[in-house]
């Protein structure tokens, strides 16, 4: 028996990108497209509806941009696995998409062999990023970061509350909660809300 294909969700503003996109990653039995959309607000709603295990972003929108939407997204869903194809590979666009919560990073002139090896990488839940890309930012690359909203969550947590009065707070699902949690300790490399809280303190990402 064969295993459940990857599921994308494709956000780029160009219809000629999104239908080439569509069926280049569709020759592949792994693969299904289960959408797509030019705009990055309607990034949140479309990930809950179609529930995709990759969404394919673009940095260049109408409206908020790659970025802001990635951010965006992994607020409402942190389960949420993105992965940037851009045109551009400036560092600091790079940086912002990471630090957004996005996996990975990809140019648009890359072969359709390094895009469908990303998706593979990132579908995993690890980063994908060109090896001239990845050498270029190891330094600031070397832990990875912690978005908005985890710290939001995160200065919750170092101050006693639990998953449910985190929801009730910020106004997300309880799984929500629990989702950002996890991430965070993978993040800081920690087993429990103790060693978070002693962690977020060392680092400075929180104010005690």
């Amino acid at each position: 028996m064969s295993a459940a294909p990857i599921t994308l969700l494709l956000i780029d503003d160009h219809f000629v990108v999104r239908s080439g996109l569509v069926a280049s990653l569709e020759l592949e039995d792994d693969f299904k497209v289960v959408g797509e959309t030019d705009r990055g607000e309607e990034a949140s709603a479309l990930f809950a509806k179609k529930k995709p295990d990759v969404v394919l972003m673009d940095l260049q929108l109408p409206g908020i941009s790659g970025i802001e939407a990635t951010a965006a997204l992994l607020r409402d869903h942190a389960n949420a696995r993105v992965l940037i194809f851009s045109t551009f590979a400036r560092d600091d666009e790079i940086q912002a998409a990471l630090k957004a919560g996005a996996l990975g990073y990809l140019q648009k002139s890359s072969s359709r062999g390094d895009l469908l090896a990303a998706i593979r990488t990132v579908a995993k839940g690890e980063r994908s990023l060109p090896i001239e890309i990845a050498q270029r930012l190891k330094d600031r690359l070397a832990e990875p970061e912690i978005t908005p909203r985890e710290r939001e969550i995160l200065a919750l947590v170092t101050r006693g509350n639990a998953n449910k009065e985190i929801a009730a707070v910020l106004g997300i699902g309880e799984d929500t909660v629990k989702q950002h949690v996890s991430r965070i300790l993978m993040k800081l490399k920690v087993n429990d809300r103790a060693q978070a809280t002693a962690e977020a303190i060392r680092r400075g990402l929180v104010q005690v």
